[in-house]
């Protein structure tokens, strides 16, 4: 491939998503139809590996970003609502997988896989976006908190999921997990002692190549990349007193402008992984079925919950709930991973594509989000407010 190729694809990823976010489309779904048009219909950037390490990079840092935004106090401060809050999703995701059993005709880890994808909100899309949602600081700490804790839990589960293939790989993929969150402390306390000193302002190096590196081990093991990146992230926050520039508000800045950049080959290359056998009528049904349906059950169940739980009106809960409805990025990666691990059909690989870009596109409208700041990757400093938290 050539260097005006690459040119002109740095600038159709960075400037036409711009333009087109004005009808509120989000630059992520731009990238991902850019992708699609280049790969299906011009065979361009096909086994591309710039387009695969940038994707890397892309989806890694993102990952990393959600873990560097997992404020252990903010969610001991709303334990009570969010652990019913994982209740209720790990209810659901139960009783989707059951029905994706019957349904789709799928075996147990698959069906599990599909409910993930339906179910699990995408916390670094969601987090980038929080400041064009309209919401009030209350209201971004719960989506923020409910965000956070839903991904922590859909990351146990898929990766149990991905390891339970057999007794040998379930016990040595949870020995090589549990091996690396041990070790990662003291990857981190070693840097702080020898190498910070003598190498002032090289933290955020240290930490995008511990991200890649711990991405890369979960995904030999079969757990795709994001595993890890998220990992790293919340083992940086434990490190918040002693190394304070890894988790600062700075370094947090800096890893989404990061994060924002490669992001879009992500997309892009997710969109030339797509087939034209996935997007028939039958699995366009099947995605609108789904989006009619999932849609309205999630955000009724959030704003059921808050009403039951803390009082809250259900016009305030169904604005919490409706930004907690993009599945982007998780259901991009869950498709392709019941694609490529579990050989998936094509109209299940293609109504998942179809979900995600309907309810990713949803909280635009809905919420009525400004145009000129929708999928900005600048996320307010929310303070949550002890009174607040507290009668919660």
């Amino acid at each position: 491939m050539n260097e005006l190729a690459y040119i002109s694809l740095v600038f159709a990823l960075f400037v036409l998503p711009r333009i087109i976010q004005r009808w509120r489309i989000p630059r992520a779904i731009t990238g991902l139809a850019l992708g699609a048009v280049a790969g299906m219909g011009f065979h361009l950037f096909e086994g591309d590996q710039t387009i695969a390490l940038f994707s890397t990079l892309g989806i890694s840092t993102l990952f990393l970003f959600a873990g560097l935004e997992v404020r252990p106090q903010e969610l001991l401060r709303g334990r009570r609502v969010l652990i019913q809050h994982v209740v209720i999703g790990l209810t659901l995701i139960v009783a989707v997988a059951m029905a994706a059993q019957r349904l789709l005709d799928l075996e147990l880890r698959p069906a599990i896989l599909v409910a993930l994808a339906l179910l699990t909100p995408s916390a670094g899309f969601i987090l980038d976006s929080l400041g064009a949602f309209g919401l009030s600081r209350d209201q971004v700490f719960w989506v923020r908190s409910k965000t956070i804790a839903t991904e922590i839990v859909s990351l146990l589960v898929l990766f149990f999921v991905l390891q339970s293939e057999s007794l040998l790989r379930f016990t040595l993929g949870t020995l090589a997990l549990a091996a690396m969150v041990l070790i990662l402390p003291g990857i981190f306390r070693a840097f702080a002692v020898w190498i910070a000193p003598i190498a002032p302002k090289s933290e955020f190096a240290f930490l995008v190549m511990i991200t890649i590196g711990a991405a890369y081990i979960t995904r030999q093991l079969g757990a795709y990349y994001l595993v890890g990146a998220f990992v790293v992230g919340i083992v940086a926050q434990r490190f918040r007193e002693r190394m304070p520039a890894v988790a600062s508000e700075e370094m947090l800045h800096a890893v989404d402008v990061f994060a924002s950049f490669f992001i879009p080959f992500y997309f892009f290359g997710a969109g030339l992984h797509l087939h034209t056998d996935a997007f028939t009528w039958q699995s366009a049904a099947l995605g609108t079925g789904l989006f009619v349906v999932m849609v309205p059950v999630r955000i009724a169940s959030v704003a059921l919950h808050r009403r039951i739980s803390i009082g809250e009106p259900l016009t305030n809960g169904w604005r919490v709930g409706a930004s907690l409805v993009p599945t982007l990025v998780f259901t991009l990666v869950t498709a392709e991973i019941l694609r490529d691990e579990f050989a998936a059909s094509p109209l299940v690989f293609g109504a998942l594509v179809i979900y995600t870009l309907g309810n990713t596109i949803l909280p635009g409208f809905i919420l009525k989000a400004p145009v000129a700041d929708y999928d900005d990757p600048v996320l307010p400093n929310v303070e949550v407010v002890a009174a607040v938290t507290d009668h919660h």
